[in-house]
């Protein structure tokens, strides 16, 4: 069986192609399907056309027409100061700005937001780069440094300074638009 991604419902174009032998540039295609009933869903392979047998429905894809572009991406974490450092070097010798959640562990609003910026990470990779830092975990200097003082605060750093931040207190759906809206003024 295939590997699924979080969805099971959802196969990656590469791995299908990589368990079939055959390379994305020959064409082809998978397909994922789910037999009626309940259970797992089962991976049908490479067809060369005709009818499923009964009780199957599809919910994959065929050839290369859907992108195998991620729906989201983790976010690294910042352990320290020096990390910081190495990070906001890095960002400005590519000319990469990033995004850094500021968040704790036991605040319900960081937990339920963190997902849904990894959305919007997928959305705006690998021209911007996302981090998190759990305020709990690291000294006190570096979050003066942050200037937090409340979370979650998300801001984004271009050329090693603060260049715009958005406290997220609100609905969520509200903060992510804000993050948008920060980070295409800003790249």
């Amino acid at each position: 069986m295939a590997a699924l991604a979080a969805n099971p419902y959802i196969l990656r174009r590469d791995l299908c192609f990589r368990e079939q032998g055959i390379h994305a540039s020959n064409g082809g295609g998978c397909s994922l399907v789910a037999v009626n009933g309940g259970g797992f869903p089962a991976f049908s392979g490479v067809r060369s056309g005709g009818r499923r047998p009964r009780g199957e429905v599809k919910v994959g894809f065929f050839g290369q027409q859907a992108a195998s572009r991620p729906t989201s991406i983790e976010m690294e974490a910042i352990g320290g100061e020096e990390e910081l450092d190495e990070i906001l070097r890095r960002s400005q010798e590519r000319s990469q700005p990033i995004v850094i959640d500021w968040m704790a562990a036991w605040c319900r609003k960081c937990i339920y937001l963190k997902p849904k910026l990894e959305k919007v990470a997928a959305e705006y990779h690998p021209r911007v780069k996302f981090y998190y830092v759990d305020v709990n975990k690291v000294s006190q200097d570096l979050v003066k440094r942050g200037n937090i003082s409340k979370m979650p605060t998300i801001q984004l750093w271009k050329d090693g300074e603060l260049k715009a931040e958005v406290i997220g207190g609100h609905k969520a759906w509200l903060v992510m638009d804000e993050v948008r809206e920060m980070i295409q003024k800003h790249v």
